[in-house]
């Protein structure tokens, strides 16, 4: 019995001491950041790319290859974005395409026209060269996500648009509008599809969708009433654009002029 007892009370201790153990190792540690270490990892050369996996992707490579370089229409000479002070040969193509496949959504789903295209001169990423013209061309001139869409503005916005081009004195592309820029640099003699600019009328103004946001400090595409996605990302419109011609006109209309 005796013997018993003093086991007993030895097992109680060491319950007690697992117990206190197991509660120290689980308590919270707070751990510091010591030191930093890098290293130059070097790239694979070309050439030296696993075989296996290289013939895994090719097919897929070909493939891709094979549609982005089939051919869709033909450039009869080298349009890019830096043709003009005002206006350039690219931005106004890329702008009257986005106006006319652009409407073949609008007036399909709204029964409405759409009166001007503003863009902006940063967002074309590539010329259009001359000669062949392809898929990979498109994802070249623009590479980017970006969504067609439709805002409601008033007149007075228009004429804030208007001021913003003045003022930025970029050539960025623009299509139904015309006007003139005064000695004191302000606009006269704006028209939107020939007519006079009527600040009590709304109109319907495509762009893209980082414009639309506010994008490149454009806030009077914020002050919209009301706005339509088309879901038709701008390097599609330039795709169906191509597929429909044979030859891609080269614009020679005088948008914006100076006194």
């Amino acid at each position: 019995m005796v013997k018993l007892k003093k086991y007993n009370g030895f097992l109680k201790l060491f319950v007690i001491f697992l117990t206190l153990f197991f509660i120290l190792s689980c308590s919270q540690k707070n751990y510091n950041l010591t030191k930093i270490e890098g290293k130059q990892l070097p790239i694979t050369e070309k050439g030296t790319e696993t075989p296996e996996i290289e013939k895994f992707i090719k097919p897929y490579r070909d493939h891709i290859n094979k549609d982005l370089d089939s051919v869709l229409a033909y450039c009869p000479e080298t349009l890019d974005k830096s043709t003009g002070k005002w206006q350039t040969s690219i931005g106004d193509l890329m702008s009257d395409v986005c106006i006319e496949r652009g409407n073949i959504v609008f007036r399909a789903r709204e029964k409405k026209d759409i009166d001007i295209c503003f863009l902006n001169h940063g967002g074309i990423r590539a010329i259009l060269p001359k000669g062949n013209v392809t898929t990979r061309t498109a994802y070249e001139i623009m590479p980017f996500e970006n969504n067609l869409v439709v805002l409601v503005l008033k007149g007075e916005q228009i004429a804030e648009m208007v001021a913003y081009i003045i003022k930025d004195k970029k050539p960025h592309p623009l299509s139904g509008m015309t006007f003139t820029i005064a000695k004191d640099n302000t606009a006269k003699n704006v028209l939107i599809q020939g007519k006079p600019l009527d600040l009590n009328k709304t109109y319907y103004v495509a762009t893209n969708d980082y414009l639309a946001n506010g994008g490149d400090n454009m806030n009077f595409f914020l002050k919209t009433t009301q706005k339509f996605d088309l879901n038709y990302k701008l390097r599609n419109v330039l795709i169906d654009y191509f597929k429909e011609v044979d030859t891609i006109p080269v614009t020679k209309d005088v948008r914006i002029t100076e006194e």
